[in-house]
């Protein structure tokens, strides 16, 4: 008969610890209220990661385009430079038809435009990179 008490006794122990007793409502409540402020640090402290992760970003992402419109300012400044160049040289070769004070006063005025050309290219690509 001893031999069957003890696994008996052994299964009731087991039964009894394994049940759960509810708990009172004051503490589940608590116990809600720590889980829904931990639950909120969490969301909390994952908005700030992600947002300074997307801050980060966007600075890589802003110098970038920075430089891509700096770049991009100092090459179309090379383009109007190279167009006023190829211009002057036109209008001088054209000037070497005339003679005489037309001549002078055709590349003063070929002089006059490459000057115009320059100024305007740098003058607009100054205000490109400005505005960046």
């Amino acid at each position: 008969m001893r031999e069957y008490l003890m696994p008996i006794f052994v299964v009731a122990s087991l039964v009894l610890a394994g049940c759960n007793k509810s708990k009172s409502p004051e503490d589940v409540s608590k116990d809600v209220a720590k889980a829904e402020q931990k639950a909120n640090n969490e969301v909390t402290k994952s908005e700030e990661r992600a947002q300074s992760a997307l801050d980060k970003s966007y600075e890589k992402v802003n110098n970038q385009e920075i430089k891509f419109n700096n770049d991009a300012a100092h090459q179309t400044y090379n383009v109007a430079i190279a167009k006023a160049d190829g211009n002057r040289k036109v209008a001088l070769a054209t000037c070497e038809s005339q003679s005489g004070s037309a001549q002078k006063v055709c590349k003063d005025q070929a002089e006059a435009d490459y000057k115009m050309a320059r100024a305007i290219a740098r003058v607009s690509a100054e205000a490109a990179v400005q505005q960046k």
